[in-house]
């Protein structure tokens, strides 16, 4: 879980756009983000197995 004051400094305006960085929407987390859906992968992996992803699924072969 990522500091409170950490998630509030990113989504604050950066004095230049090079220092912009994303965090993931729900837990903060900086790492292992995907843009498409905004989110780390471990609450995606989360939130697809609970099926809240529209169009994803859990792949088996």
């Amino acid at each position: 879980m990522a500091k409170k004051c950490l998630k509030v400094k990113q989504q604050r305006p950066a004095k230049f756009s090079t220092r912009r960085y994303n965090r993931c929407q729900i837990c903060g987390r900086p790492r292992a983000y995907y843009r498409k859906f905004g989110i780390c992968r471990c609450c995606f992996r989360d939130l697809a197995l609970q099926g809240e992803i529209p169009g994803v699924r859990k792949a088996s072969w």
